[in-house]
């Protein structure tokens, strides 16, 4: 198992215990963090499981590709370390991975 932060918008944590290979998305919507959307199911066709890698993570995670940064197009309060939590694969070179769930989705 792999560790895994969500850190909702009020501050609360969520440390989770995840299955590699799952991705952030698929963990949040199974833990029912709040904020995490997912209207899309993790297709890459929304915004709305955006979220905001931790710094001490961002290289680790790396950047989103071109359809991805197509979609962050659509999000909310868009930063240097957006990612859609549905493109972040869960391995474990992430394991202890944080992301931060903004203010709202688009």
């Amino acid at each position: 198992m792999t560790k895994l932060t969500i850190v909702a918008f009020d501050g609360t944590r969520h440390d989770l215990d995840v299955e590699n290979g799952s991705t952030v998305m698929e963990n949040a919507v199974r833990n029912s963090v709040p904020g995490i959307e997912a209207e899309c199911g993790g297709a890459c066709a929304c915004a709305t499981c955006h979220v905001y890698v931790d710094d001490a993570w961002a290289a680790a995670v790396g950047a989103p590709e071109a359809m991805e940064e197509d979609m962050l197009d659509f999000a909310y309060d868009v930063r240097p370390t957006s990612r859609l939590s549905c493109q972040i694969k869960i391995g474990e070179a992430l394991d202890g991975l944080v992301v931060h769930v903004p203010e709202r989705q688009a």
